[in-house]
């Protein structure tokens, strides 16, 4: 008979021994495929227990939403930016500001037992925002996701996240790199905090710009997928406000339960994304540690990426689009897909103008 609840140990905010309690332990999270066997609500809470330490390195003292499932990753997916109800008294929370200009408080986890209680929540994949709670405007990493479209290898995502890795670096930052725990690339620089999401989402624009310059045939930042091809995107809306990446070392909402794993550039590309998932990355853990461990350890300044967006302004090259949840913004590109796109719709600031409707009988 399966388990109704166990209760699991771990450390507390303050390094004191914490109990969480887990229900229905036995409940499948992740089916058996040819690539393992089925994971369980246990199973997550010991892979999390086992790389607890490198992941909250990415997760401890940030606004963290929560990628959550009902039944498995089968069964219901929805996001959590409110903290869940129940929050355990050992846990914090910090306010954030949104897209919209509202504000809520968003959970922060800073320890294993707060960690394990989300997984308790159904939680399977987390999503730190790339600043600390006590400054949620500034960031204090550059986020650049190489998003390949289909037809292209891993590969040729490889070889775009070198040449990124030679643009970031020639801009005085210091690139590190995991594998999203799909088919693309997440690519990481910590900065120092001075800058507000804009002005490092345009210093991110200039780096991709520059990318794109340098391999056209490879890479692309055109956000429309009609325009993108076979190339590969280089995501610059994950540095706007409420965008998030998969947190280093966070399983992924995938079959066969793949994880989001920090690596060395020498390693990138010596192992299959599908390879690493629950089942196997507390060995690579074991083996190889956290490629990430330094990320933070000496940030690097944004400005020469943003000298970048400068140079590409006086180039004649302007904003590019935001997310469709974000508010229009000065100087955005129309939100409408080029194909469907009537050009006198649309003023020169990307604003829709109605056309003029004509009454019958001409009469004013």
């Amino acid at each position: 008979m399966a388990a109704d609840a166990t209760t699991l140990t771990a450390t507390g905010p303050d390094g004191e021994t914490v109990e969480v309690r887990l229900s229905s332990p036995d409940k499948v999270v992740w089916p058996a495929t040819d690539r393992g066997a089925a994971i369980t609500k246990a199973d997550l809470a010991a892979y999390l227990s086992a790389v607890s330490e490198p992941m909250l390195r990415g997760l401890a003292d940030r606004p963290v939403t929560l990628q959550r499932v009902r039944g498995g990753i089968e069964g219901e997916e929805f996001y959590s930016k409110n903290p869940p109800k129940g929050v355990p008294a050992w846990s914090r929370t910090t306010m954030v500001t949104y897209p919209s200009g509202r504000s809520h408080p968003q959970l922060v986890i800073d320890d294993e037992a707060t960690l394990l209680w989300t997984a308790q929540m159904g939680t399977v994949t987390w999503h730190p925002w790339p600043v600390r709670s006590g400054d949620n405007d500034h960031p204090d990493e550059v986020r650049i996701d190489l998003d390949p479209q289909p037809g292209r290898a891993f590969a040729d995502v490889v070889e775009a996240a070198r040449g990124l890795r030679e643009v970031m670096t020639e801009a005085g930052l210091t690139p590190h790199v995991k594998t999203t725990g799909s088919r693309g690339v997440h690519v990481f620089a910590a900065v120092r905090p001075r800058l507000e999401f804009l002005e490092v989402r345009h210093a991110v624009i200039g780096l991709a710009r520059e990318l794109e310059r340098r391999m056209p045939d490879l890479v692309t930042t055109a956000w429309w997928k009609e325009e993108r091809g076979e190339r590969i995107f280089v995501d610059f809306n994950q540095a706007t406000r409420d965008r998030t990446l998969a947190a280093a070392w966070s399983p992924r909402i995938l079959s066969g339960a793949p994880v989001s794993v920090p690596m060395t550039w020498e390693q990138l590309g010596g192992v299959g994304p599908g390879e690493l998932t629950v089942h196997t990355v507390p060995e690579w853990y074991a083996v190889h540690g956290d490629a990430w461990e330094h990320l933070h350890d000496e940030p690097g300044e944004v400005d020469g990426a943003y000298s970048l967006w400068e140079a590409d302004l006086e180039r004649g090259l302007g904003e590019l689009n935001f997310p469709p949840d974000h508010p229009k913004m000065p100087g955005e590109p129309p939100r409408v897909q080029p194909s469907k796109k009537v050009a006198e719709h649309w003023d020169e600031e990307g604003n829709r103008v109605e056309p003029e409707v004509r009454r019958r009988g001409g009469a004013d």
